[in-house]
């Protein structure tokens, strides 16, 4: 399997297709729309709906994560997923689920009954991927977690680390809820980062590999884009290493 794509599916990636397979197989046995059919087409019908649309749901959560501010504001990172998340999957269930259970196209006058259901619908299944989502790194039974989680300032804690970036004698912590500054050296983070899988790639920055989501090269050097946009440059003293582990 290539980086690329082992970055693309996650082992949060999994999980959330198969909460979202029970949740289709739920909304089966519930007979939650009310469909006449036999069970085993509201299975099939239903289970792939809730795959697809899971995996659609990954990409929005990815896309508004990257917004400005949704990293620091979880109700709103929340209200903005479900919208971008239910109203494009309400578009399908109107205009499919008709055809699928009764040979016929849903009309207008059953929108707003299925807006609102699938909305209550994707805002519980938000809600549990974002309460799944890695706010710590776990590290192999028996490990020490790694020293530097305990500089993290009180509103980071818990945070997933993106990046550490050195400015002047402070360092800049970049995470999924945002960034801040601490006083310490890039020299002292690194060695108190160890137990994450991460590298420096320049003098100035140290990246957490899961954070990585694209790589360009160019006049021999790299950058790297990471989870919410931020680019990251890789210096040549650090990229043969760097290619050596497997990043690129």
């Amino acid at each position: 399997m290539s980086a690329g794509l082992k970055r693309l599916i996650t082992a949060e990636t999994v999980q959330g297709v198969g909460i979202a397979a029970a949740a289709g197989v739920f909304l089966a046995l519930t007979n939650a729309f009310g469909a006449t059919t036999d069970l085993w087409l509201r299975l099939v019908y239903w289970v792939v709906l809730m795959i697809v649309a899971g995996l659609w749901a990954e990409v929005c959560m990815r896309m508004v994560r990257r917004l400005p501010g949704m990293e620091a504001s979880l109700p709103a990172r929340f209200v903005v997923s479900v919208l971008a998340i239910g109203l494009p999957v309400t578009l399908v269930v109107w205009s499919v689920t008709g055809w699928v259970f009764y040979g016929q196209a849903y009309g207008l006058d059953m929108l707003p009954g299925l807006t609102w259901r699938v909305l209550l619908i994707t805002a519980g299944m938000t809600a549990i991927g974002m309460a799944l989502e890695r706010k710590t790194v776990t590290t192999e039974a028996g490990e020490t977690p790694p020293r530097f989680l305990d500089r993290l300032p009180p509103r980071l804690r818990g945070a997933v680390i993106h990046a550490v970036q050195a400015e002047d004698h402070y360092l800049r912590i970049h995470t999924d809820r945002g960034s801040d500054l601490i006083l310490m050296r890039l020299s002292d983070a690194v060695a108190e980062l160890e137990g994450l899988e991460g590298a420096q790639t320049h003098r100035s920055w140290w990246v957490a590999r899961d954070a990585v989501r694209d790589i360009k090269r160019g006049d021999g050097r790299a950058t790297l884009t990471l989870d919410g946009g931020l680019t990251v440059p890789v210096s040549r003293r650090h990229a043969r290493a760097l290619r050596a582990a497997g990043w690129y």
